[in-house]
């Protein structure tokens, strides 16, 4: 893989930020036969190859993917290209006092990634994933616009912001980000939104959650809420709290789900 950390000016934010961006390569180094992920090649060869937006966490930034995993090995055997944008604490939301991070990750970002590499733009070929509120991010992103992704994963996901305390101990985050505003009937109420999208125009959707994880409620109404109204979920919850040891594991199993063409 080419891994590039990139710096750039992101509009909607109104400063620099960064995105680690890794994608495929062919070459033959140790360990490295058959990296092109069965016959991708070099990513400039054809329309571009498949690409998978992969979100951190609350306390995370875009290296901790490649810090606490093996993504790049992971992706390496997929051919397929990752990005890992930074989006701070925002809750991948445009903040009522702070940066615009939806409207970057969700416009602005997108566009960037499909200027500067060769990543194949089609509906089929674009994936999302996260973990803890990179689970929410992933979700959100499907739930909103359908129309741009194939699957999405969310591991460990805070699928309900409003049930969270997020006041003084998190730097009164909730207030930053909602400014006190309710989440009902808006674009980060997941619960909501999954009964008001067709099913049939849904991505693929994997939930992976541990039964120790403090998220595991969250994600029980999440999927009992997408049940009553018929949209499929595919969902494992298995023993395994909130920690790296189950996000790499589950990581994997993700990458092995997505329907990657070719």
């Amino acid at each position: 893989m080419i891994r590039l950390r990139t710096d750039f000016f992101a509009e909607s934010l109104g400063m620099g930020t960064s995105m680690v961006v890794l994608m495929p390569q062919a070459a033959s180094g140790i360990g490295m036969e058959g990296a092109d992920g069965g016959g991708t090649g070099d990513a400039a060869d054809g329309p571009g190859v498949p690409v998978l937006y992969l979100l951190h966490g609350l306390s995370d930034d875009c290296t901790i993917w490649e810090r606490r995993t093996s993504i790049e090995r992971y992706a390496t055997e997929k051919g397929i290209a990752v990005v890992m944008p930074e989006v701070r604490r925002s809750f991948y939301t445009d903040e009522a006092v702070g940066e615009a991070y939806w409207t970057f990750v969700a416009e602005e970002l997108p566009r960037i990634v499909a200027r500067t590499f060769r990543v194949s733009t089609a509906r089929e070929d674009t994936f999302v994933a996260g973990l803890s509120m990179g689970g929410f991010g992933a979700f959100k992103l499907a739930l909103n616009h359908p129309e741009r992704f194939a699957a999405a994963a969310s591991l460990s996901g805070a699928l309900d912001p409003a049930s969270l305390s997020l006041g003084l101990n998190t730097g009164h985050l909730a207030e930053r980000v909602w400014g006190g505003r309710g989440i009902a009937g808006t674009a980060d109420d997941l619960l909501g939104l999954v009964g008001r999208r067709d099913p049939a125009e849904l991505p693929a959707l994997f939930l992976d959650c541990g039964t120790e994880d403090q998220l595991i409620d969250q994600n029980r109404r999440f999927l009992a809420a997408a049940e009553d109204v018929g949209v499929e979920v595919a969902s494992r919850l298995r023993p395994g709290a909130h920690t790296w040891e189950f996000w790499d594991e589950g990581i994997q199993d993700v990458l092995d789900w997505l329907p990657i063409r070719g």
